[in-house]
């Protein structure tokens, strides 16, 4: 404990999603919840250790990468219509995609601490996961189709996607714990189990988004780990499919509904889905009124009715888990890359997406490269990649949306620092090499020159 503690606030982020939203709170958009203040705790830690010399350092490219986002939401704000609306966007922004990804790039000192991290995730997802079955097994679950089958653990309704997300990203450390050959072979094989479990809920959620994200990133995470071990997982995982679907008959004709559905989105979409059709062409429109900034953080909502055709919906209901029914208002296009198009321009989206971008190629040639520790590259890659896959349909919102920024910290620390693979700690981790790196507050700084 005296050597790990500053983890703590880092531990509670991700498990401190185990408590249930109260009932009836449907919304949770703009609201401050018990994982934004865990990260703020989290972020509080890494500046005291900072001023007290006890943090890692960051290379140039790691504070160019992790500082200019600062940059884009300033201009964002700033030249908004409403400046003062716009600043709670702009705080939101900057916890999610600045300063928690960088207390943990900061915080995290070698390979041991990031499993630990990593482990969280799954810890988070096996009992999101489990309460999700129960919900499904009893009807007491979120209202679909008609009964309250979807699995949503404690998020509720008001956020169904929030237990997809959160067993998807268990799902993704564990496949790649799994598939890791520098892991313990007890670990490896604990790593599968909690895979295959998660499987279920996964399926229960019957979230489309989910499902095409997590096959894209495990897809990778086997390739990545090996052709011989991708095939096993693949068909350790198939099987698993095939049983629960197939044998028991799990949720068999509404997943088999949901999977055709999928083929459908441009043929004979569902109303969910020209919903989302039409506030994609919205946020195009705001683009091209004001293509270099935006209309402004928080803007979209202000601007939609403007923009949007007259075959969107007044927004979709939500009903089950123990709430009653709620006519939930649509006030994002549902795909991160339009949302921050629309409200920051080509500036934010270059400053956003063109980190994200670099993390993933640096990401990945270190992973192919790796020696030591590849379990977290594997991990930190996986992860990445489901994020950016499900930006393509959903955006930031709910309470699960903090994790987006422990993601982007866990990706950045496997990815910016330029590290020698021959260069290890002695426990799995590897330091940064002597002349390579710049104290840890020039990234405070620039952060806060941008901010001005």
């Amino acid at each position: 404990m005296r050597r790990h503690w500053p983890l703590l606030p880092l531990a509670a982020t991700v498990l401190i999603l185990l408590a249930p939203v109260p009932a009836g709170d449907a919304s949770t958009s703009g609201k401050v919840g018990p994982a934004d203040a865990a990260s703020l705790l989290l972020v509080s830690v890494c500046a005291v250790q900072a001023l007290r010399g006890r943090v890692r350092e960051l290379s140039p490219l790691a504070v160019l990468v992790l500082g200019v986002p600062a940059l884009g939401l300033a201009v964002a704000t700033a030249t908004a219509g409403d400046p003062f609306a716009a600043l709670p966007g702009f705080v939101r922004y900057l916890q999610v995609f600045v300063l928690v990804p960088a207390a943990i790039v900061l915080l995290v000192r070698d390979a041991g601490e990031f499993r630990l991290a990593a482990g969280c995730f799954v810890v988070l997802a096996l009992v999101q996961g489990a309460v999700g079955v129960v919900q499904y097994a009893t009807h007491t679950g979120a209202s679909y189709q008609g009964e309250d089958v979807r699995a949503v653990g404690t998020f509720g309704p008001g956020d169904v996607m929030g237990m997809a997300t959160v067993v998807a990203y268990g799902l993704v450390v564990a496949t790649a714990a799994a598939l890791a050959p520098g892991l313990p072979r007890r670990v490896r094989r604990l790593a599968g189990a909690a895979a295959l479990v998660l499987v279920l809920p996964l399926v229960l959620s019957f979230s489309r988004g989910a499902w095409i994200a997590t096959a894209g990133a495990a897809v990778l995470v086997m390739g990545l780990a090996g052709i011989r071990r991708a095939l096993k997982v693949l068909a350790a995982l198939t099987a698993a499919g095939v049983v629960l679907v197939g044998g028991f008959g799990v949720g068999s004709e509404m997943v088999a509904e949901r999977l055709t559905s999928i083929t459908q989105v441009s043929s004979a979409p569902d109303q969910s889905v020209t919903d989302r059709y039409t506030m994609w062409a919205a946020a195009e429109s705001m683009w091209r009124e004001r293509p270099a900034v935006g209309v402004g953080l928080k803007g979209f909502p202000a601007n939609r009715d403007g923009h949007a055709s007259l075959g969107l919906s007044s927004g979709s209901d939500t009903a089950g888990a123990g709430q009653a029914y709620v006519r939930q208002p649509l006030l994002s296009p549902h795909n991160m890359y339009l949302l921050v198009l629309s409200e920051q321009g080509l500036i934010g989206l270059t400053a956003l997406a063109g980190g994200w971008a670099a993390l993933l190629v640096a990401g990945l040639r270190r992973c192919v490269g790796a020696g030591a520790a590849r379990d977290c590259g594997l991990i930190a890659v996986g992860l990445l990649v489901w994020q950016l896959t499900d930006f393509l349909y959903a955006d930031i919102g709910g309470p699960s949306t903090v994790l987006t920024g422990v993601i982007i910290g866990l990706a950045a620390w496997w990815a910016l620092p330029s590290w020698d693979d021959a260069d290890t700690d002695g426990r799995g981790g590897r330091r940064m090499p002597s002349g390579s790196a710049v104290p840890a507050g020039r990234l405070a700084g620039a952060a806060g020159t941008a901010a001005r």
